[in-house]
């Protein structure tokens, strides 16, 4: 882990403790007077380093430890051990100081006034931030310039769409120009117009600000058009950590075939260097992993040969898919398809 890293995590762990209680009236009674707990392991001792320019998807199930993990970096919970560090900053011990270094957005709040105008909203932060006069309207004239919110800036928050929302509440997290920011689900509920405008304005000033960026998503689409680098974290622990092509290419190799066919069902096709995983009436998704000695080129033609194909798409492995592979692999399930 290098000492330089602009964000660095070593041996966090973080532990709740959660009361257990009793069933019926009886069980809600004896509670009063001897209560049984547990402790909930929601990071459980990860380690990594982000660098200054980096964009990184950090992924997990529900109660993996996202969430837990991000809060600690911005300086909302202190870890139970082990430490963290944003630009040479410890948040939770000097949270005022991280926050100026630091932009959030949540995708379903707001740091925005609901009555005010976003425009009233900005200036709140501008003092909230004691940003200088000049820099304040540099900056807002090229966020607002990048994210076309000239019509917008005198509505009320609480008549903007969601995805005006979205870009306003962007906007807002990078008045103080900070050095890093974290993102919580940032396109949920957006229509693919408004979510390809939010992912081209990331890519912008994650390139041309080189603002260091950290996702969390359910949306493996957003991970794979924006992110270089993925950390999946399952149970507490980080599964994975490396980049995100080589992820596909060590956890999924080959193609997917998906192949419709003509008139009935033929039964499961039986080929050498193809495996099937999935069936749907006159459809079947096929795995090539190339392991057979076979070239796709071979397969396919076997596969013309030998059965009525009405048509056939190949596709390349999705992150979606590589990501319920491990967690499939972590729970002693084996491999999955799409």
């Amino acid at each position: 882990m290098s000492e330089k890293s602009l964000i660095q995590a070593r041996r966090l762990r973080r532990e709740f403790t959660v009361a257990e209680g009793r069933a019926g009236l009886l069980g809600s009674i004896k509670s009063l007077f001897s209560s049984k707990s547990s402790v909930i392991h929601a990071v459980d001792d990860i380690s990594f380093s982000i660098e200054s320019g980096e964009f990184v998807g950090y992924v997990g199930e529900n109660g993996a430890g996202k969430s837990t993990t991000i809060k600690m970096l911005t300086g909302i919970l202190t870890p139970t051990s082990g430490q963290a560090m944003v630009d040479g900053i410890v948040p939770y011990e000097e949270r005022v100081k991280n926050a100026f270094n630091i932009g959030v957005v949540f995708g379903q709040r707001s740091q925005l006034w609901w009555d005010l105008p976003v425009s009233d909203s900005f200036d709140l932060l501008r003092a909230i931030y004691r940003i200088p006069g000049q820099n304040y309207s540099a900056n807002l004239a090229e966020l607002s310039s990048w994210l076309e919110l000239g019509p917008l800036m005198k509505m009320p928050v609480r008549k903007l769409s969601l995805g005006q929302r979205m870009r306003c509440d962007l906007a807002a997290a990078l008045l103080h120009a900070p050095k890093v920011m974290f993102l919580d689900e940032p396109t949920i509920g957006l229509d693919i117009i408004a979510k390809d405008n939010v992912r081209r304005f990331l890519k912008k000033i994650n390139q041309e600000r080189g603002v260091t960026i950290i996702l969390t998503t359910h949306d493996m689409d957003d991970i794979e058009a924006l992110c270089n680098r993925i950390i999946i974290i399952d149970k507490g622990k980080i599964a994975w950590d490396g980049d995100t092509g080589r992820l596909k290419d060590e956890h999924m190799k080959g193609k997917i075939l998906e192949v419709e066919f003509h008139g009935d069902d033929p039964g499961q096709v039986a080929l050498p260097g193809l495996s099937p995983f999935k069936r749907e009436a006159s459809k079947q998704w096929l795995r090539y992993s190339g392991d057979g000695g076979a070239g796709l080129n071979e397969v396919i033609s076997a596969l013309f040969a030998n059965y009525c194909v009405k048509d056939l798409s190949i596709h390349a492995p999705k992150v979606a898919d590589v990501v319920k592979a491990i967690y499939r692999q972590g729970e002693g399930r084996g491999e999955v398809g799409p």
